[in-house]
């Protein structure tokens, strides 16, 4: 058969109806999974709401109400090296280090304690508004969570807002953003009360992909309902990736692994 060119548009536009989308039906990003490669002790104490590495040694933001701290780690004994207790008041959330500081946020009293990161002798307090949940940096910025979809990009000296980006897989915002790292460009987050991180572009909030960490803490050596995955460190000059939870027995060294995309049939929202 020969087409004429009056017949190029109609043939073009049925060819776009019967391969289009549904409505309602999006695709996720692809999902990998995970091979344990270490495995180090952590104290079933720590209600870990923030981690980091750095110079051999991990830091940890402790939550609760008279329970919240940060800790200085030796990985290979999970023995707390240093320890500095916020007022009992104070419900601890994420931390990251800052130059020669330490800034551990707290959930609902608006106010970022920063502490000298050699001595953990305090050094200052700045404010925000909001809930404090999630933090991280890159080499010029704060990134922060909320227990929404939204993060929040800070200023370090300051702590105001400089921008922030709304995290959606596909067309479905990602609520519930916890503790955060930052690897290699990409913003990994914790996702409350779920076994999934979440790999995102900080510079439009999409999620790159997902690591599928199932699995990994049997329920049986859970605490309680809310031991929940939360906790990633990132290692960059040894490429090594450690996860843990709250009031976990062990953090994880993983190593992240292919699995094939999968098609989501969640109805937008």
């Amino acid at each position: 058969m020969c087409l004429r060119p009056s017949h190029v548009p109609r043939l073009l536009l049925l060819l776009a109806t019967i391969f289009a989308v549904r409505p309602g039906v999006c695709i996720s990003a692809p999902i990998s999974g995970y091979e344990v490669i270490a495995k180090y002790p952590h104290s079933t104490a720590s209600y870990t709401e923030g981690f980091f590495y750095r110079d051999g040694l991990f830091y940890e933001g402790t939550g609760l109400k008279g329970h919240s701290a940060i800790l200085v780690i030796e990985p290979e004994t999970g023995k707390v090296v240093q320890r500095r207790d916020l007022p009992q008041q104070f419900f601890g959330e994420g931390i990251i280090d800052w130059g020669s500081n330490i800034y551990e946020w707290t959930w609902q009293s608006h106010i970022c304690f920063v502490f000298d990161r050699f001595s953990l002798r305090p050094a200052g307090q700045l404010t925000y508004s909001g809930e404090g949940w999630g933090m991280t940096r890159t080499a010029k910025e704060i990134i922060t969570s909320d227990g929404t979809a939204t993060l929040r990009f800070r200023d370090p000296k300051t702590f105001r807002e400089t921008r922030h980006v709304v995290v959606k897989d596909g067309r479905d915002a990602v609520q519930q953003l916890n503790e955060l790292e930052y690897v290699k460009g990409e913003i990994y987050a914790n996702i409350w009360h779920s076994d999934r991180v979440a790999r995102i572009s900080p510079r439009n909030g999409h999620v790159i992909g997902w690591i599928d960490l199932t699995g990994l803490m049997p329920a049986s050596l859970r605490v309680n309902d809310e031991s929940v995955l939360n906790g990633i460190a990132y290692d960059a000059q040894h490429d090594r990736l450690f996860v843990t939870g709250k009031q976990w027995p062990s953090v994880f060294e993983i190593k992240i692994v292919s699995r094939l995309p999968r098609k989501s049939s969640r109805s937008r929202r």
